[in-house]
């Protein structure tokens, strides 16, 4: 298998990181309107898209209602469905691990995977847990729906089957009830949030100080490419981290054919986030890229945020030879799973060290996956 090692250059990444201390009035000393920026990523990107995953967890909410009530074949399709539709736009959300968000543990609880069967099951057998507790992330959110709708057996009549039991059914009524509905209030928690107090909180805290929105928003951005996108969607289960491959830790496992959607709508999204581009839309407004671009960034000669967008565009090529169903990809041409991660790490340099240099923001947080 190929070996992924500490370069020199991640060394130096890693001193340049963690070297400079909590300078909290360390200034930019340029001219760029940080304010705009963040009216642009609040009212344009993230609310949009938290209101719009909102009305999608609705959808799921309603499905798993009208599941429960006529536990049947043609409402599981319809159930599933719904999943795929919030599944999908969780991927435009998930990056925002900020502000009420970041006090719930949001991205935490709604999609921790793989997730533990066994304990789901003793959840279930038990009616006994507590989907609040840490130790219980891996019992709920996304990953357990899909084990509940997808994995239960390899027919849609034998999952209906474990529904409409008559000494279990309604205890798997009760848990998929239970997980949906806390996802949907965690969900309004977030985007009240939001639509609340937090938005102007947000705009207002416009500095430069290593607590600013732009630094930290800069930081989660980074992180979450960094752990959740390259290393979760990909790296892991193609076992760069490790000696081994592992098929079952890729994202909705139990669909089996719906990973690949997943990984380009995260990627998406990101890219979309980088460049200032409306949620639902095609205009663009002031962004990492323009900010960049403002300061006139060049890297061996070239403009840098256009190399990052471009970036994001041969990663995207290079993953549309994967296959739809990222565990049997791992399992049969793992390969094309460590060449994507290449491509995905590039990016990992080009914004954690050159953009954030660029900007003047520490990195607040240190990867420790081992790459």
């Amino acid at each position: 298998m190929k070996k992924y090692l500490f370069s020199a250059f991640a060394i130096l990444v890693l001193s340049w990181s963690c070297s400079s201390g909590d300078d909290a009035d360390e200034t930019t000393g340029d001219s760029f309107d940080r304010e705009a920026m963040l009216v642009n990523l609040a009212d344009n990107i993230i609310i949009p898209a938290y209101q719009s995953f909102s009305l999608d967890m609705t959808a799921l909410k309603n499905a798993t209602t009208t599941f429960t009530a006529t536990s049947d074949e043609t409402n599981l399709v319809a159930l599933r469905s719904a999943w795929s539709d919030a599944f999908i736009s969780w991927q435009s959300v998930s990056l925002f691990e900020i502000g009420k968000a970041e006090e719930v543990s949001f991205r935490n609880f709604m999609n921790v995977y793989p997730v533990n069967s066994t304990n789901i099951e003793t959840n279930i057998s038990s009616e006994s847990y507590d989907l609040a507790t840490v130790a219980a992330q891996d019992e709920q959110g996304f990953g357990s729906l899909d084990y509940l709708i997808n994995g239960l057996a390899t027919t849609d009549a034998g999952i209906v089957a474990f529904y409409t039991d008559a000494t279990n059914g309604d205890k798997y009524k009760n848990y998929l009830t239970d997980l949906v509905n806390r996802m949907d209030t965690l969900t309004n928690e977030v985007v009240t949030d939001w639509t609340g107090n937090f938005r102007t909180t947000f705009v207002n805290n416009n500095g430069s100080s290593a607590t600013s929105s732009v630094d930290k928003i800069a930081n989660d951005f980074i992180f979450h490419y960094e752990k959740h996108l390259r290393a979760g969607k990909i790296g892991i289960p193609a076992g760069v981290f490790a000696t081994e491959t592992f098929d079952d830790k890729v994202e909705a496992f139990y669909k089996g054919d719906f990973s690949k959607a997943l990984f380009n709508a995260n990627l998406d999204a990101m890219q979309d986030f980088f460049n200032g581009k409306h949620f639902g839309g095609s205009a663009t407004g002031a962004s990492f890229r323009s900010y960049l671009d403002f300061l006139n960034t060049i890297k061996d000669g070239e403009d840098l945020a256009k190399i990052i967008d471009d970036q994001f565009n041969i990663t995207r090529t290079t993953a549309a030879g994967l296959g739809n169903d990222f565990a049997n990809q791992v399992r049969t041409n793992n390969t094309l799973m460590l060449n994507t991660y290449d491509e995905l790490q590039k990016n990992v340099v080009h914004m954690k060290v050159d953009m954030l240099q660029a900007l003047s923001i520490k990195v607040d947080f240190v990867d420790a996956d081992g790459d």
